[in-house]
């Protein structure tokens, strides 16, 4: 079978990539029907990148390769949380990614085999292409000697990187909100789009933590594929996802206090909405009351015969209702 030739839901072919390394140099690209498990020896191993894979050519790579058929069955569903699972002397993990894009951050999956002479990446979803990756690796050929282990750091470190614009993104919407927060011009929406972030942030979270987990495993597994010497990189990438979920506890808080800050001056309007409302309404009761004792229509009412009533009701409405203007207007009611 030509595996090549075969096209996933996207359109995009499954096998990215599949390339022979040996001493730190990309010695040949081969196709998937190509590739043969006994070449890689005296410290050669395959690189292989597939993107959504058929059931077939996961078979492929597992027959090939002997890997395990639960990480097979992993692998070729997809919708895992971020883990690390040790099968023998090789390791299958799965990582999740996330990128900016409009509305707002998408996520996409990778799942790596790792074993003595192979590394296999499966992506699933919107996530970003291993190409930069795999470019990076062999512009520096005395780091890719490590082989195995070292490629699996540079994946995870570009994970990790991708990371830190989804965060920078949100910093900035929330500095922006904050500054109409003090400036008292929030709005509606605004309100709206806090919540929204909060349940961003939640969801950012529950994908990016399990990844510290997986980072500390990796530092401490003995394994033959991982040189103890490479062990500090992947306390480096650690070190990044720390800090990612450093900025996004911090950045609950913000939006935390934000949204408390923001009901607070929203209540604080009604509350002044209110008092205006309770003002102008204690300044119409009066001639309201007025009006409606003159208006009940008895015959016993002898001051609607005086001469003078009309006016002297109408001064006593005008001076009542000054005064009252006077006093709410003086504790700010109006």
């Amino acid at each position: 079978m030509d595996f090549e030739s075969l096209k996933n839901e996207y359109g995009l072919p499954m096998v990215v990539a599949s390339a022979l390394y040996r001493n730190g140099a990309r010695v040949a690209d081969l196709k998937l029907e190509e590739v043969r498990y006994e070449a890689a020896r005296d410290g050669a191993f395959f690189w292989i990148g597939l993107h959504e894979p058929s059931e077939a050519v996961l078979e492929r790579v597992r027959n090939e390769f002997g890997l395990h058929p639960l990480a097979i069955e992993d692998a070729h569903k997809a919708h895992q949380r971020a883990k690390l699972d040790v099968y023998g002397d090789a390791i299958f993990l799965v990582v999740r990614t996330a990128q900016l894009s409009h509305p707002g951050i998408v996520y996409g999956e990778t799942h790596v085999f790792v074993g003595k002479g192979y590394v296999i990446t499966v992506r699933h979803g919107p996530s970003s292409s291993y190409g930069e990756v795999r470019r990076r690796c062999e512009s520096d050929p005395r780091m890719l000697r490590h082989g195995e282990d070292y490629i699996l750091y540079a994946l995870l470190d570009f994970v990790a990187d991708h990371y830190f614009p989804v965060i920078d993104s949100i910093v900035d919407e929330v500095s922006e909100i904050e500054s109409h927060i003090v400036d008292q011009c929030f709005t509606g929406q605004e309100i709206d789009r806090l919540y929204q972030l909060r349940r961003e942030l939640n969801v950012f979270r529950r994908r990016v933590s399990p990844m510290l987990e997986v980072c500390r495993r990796l530092e401490r597994l003995e394994l033959p594929m991982i040189d103890p010497e490479v062990h500090p990189y992947y306390r480096d990438v650690q070190d990044h996802v720390m800090q990612v979920n450093e900025s996004i506890d911090s950045l609950r808080d913000a939006l935390a206090s934000a949204y408390e800050a923001a009901m607070m001056i929203s209540a604080a309007r009604q509350n002044e909405v209110m008092k205006r409302l309770a003002g102008w309404a204690a300044i119409l009761a009066f001639p309201t009351a007025i009006a409606g004792i003159y208006g009940m229509n008895f015959e016993n009412m002898p001051e609607l015969r005086w001469h003078y009533g009309y006016f002297t009701v109408l001064t006593a409405i005008a001076g009542v209702c000054g005064y009252l203007f006077y006093r709410f207007r003086k504790a700010g009611w109006i």
